[in-house]
């Protein structure tokens, strides 16, 4: 980054932050969306993550890229919105039987697909999403920046704070653990004739 465009940031240049929400806030909310799977949910917590970032413009030291502090921002804030919502559903009760799965947000196809091949993708990417929920939360936040967002391992390290060996690590735990996870889900389908 161009250290005076850093330099009018830390300032609190309001341009120069209109700026970088706008060169950033596609990956922001990409970012946010792959935890979320709501759009509304993602939206919030990308507006969190810019004021996050505002308050804190004046600490960044510029020891890694602005873009990996931006999803080291979104990283924390959606799993924040995810703590805070299993909090709200413990205290709101069981979920309603009729409650549509948040997970499966529609994507729109184009006309020409196949109906039935698009419900197949749609239920094969909720039950991918309900694997990766049930990692634990770093290897979930690794094997999502890996495979969704591209970032390669020392990326992932600057964005968890760990080493590129960590992040080996975890990703190879994450993909052992889908695996086993998907194994059991799919046996459990043959098994019951689904």
């Amino acid at each position: 980054m161009n250290p005076e465009f850093l330099e009018r940031l830390r300032a609190g240049d309001e341009d120069a932050f209109r700026s970088l929400v706008t060169q950033y806030q596609d990956l922001v909310l990409r970012v946010c969306f792959r935890f979320l799977r709501n759009k509304e949910d993602a939206e919030d917590a990308a507006q969190d993550v810019f004021v996050e970032a505002y308050r804190n413009l004046s600490g960044f030291r510029a020891e890694a890229e602005i873009s990996t502090w931006l999803y080291r921002i979104a990283t924390t804030k959606s799993l924040d919105a995810i703590r805070r919502k299993g909090r709200k559903k413990r205290q709101d009760g069981p979920p309603s039987a009729f409650a549509g799965p948040e997970a499966a947000e529609a994507v729109p196809a184009p006309e020409s697909e196949d109906p039935g091949r698009v419900l197949e993708d749609k239920e094969r990417s909720r039950v991918l999403h309900e694997a990766i929920a049930s990692l634990p939360e770093n290897q979930r936040i690794a094997i999502t920046l890996s495979r969704f967002e591209g970032l390669g391992n020392r990326e992932i390290g600057d964005v968890l704070k760990l080493s590129v060996v960590s992040v080996d690590s975890l990703i190879y735990r994450a993909q052992k653990n889908l695996r086993q996870w998907l194994h059991k889900y799919y046996a459990r389908q043959i098994k019951n004739g689904g």
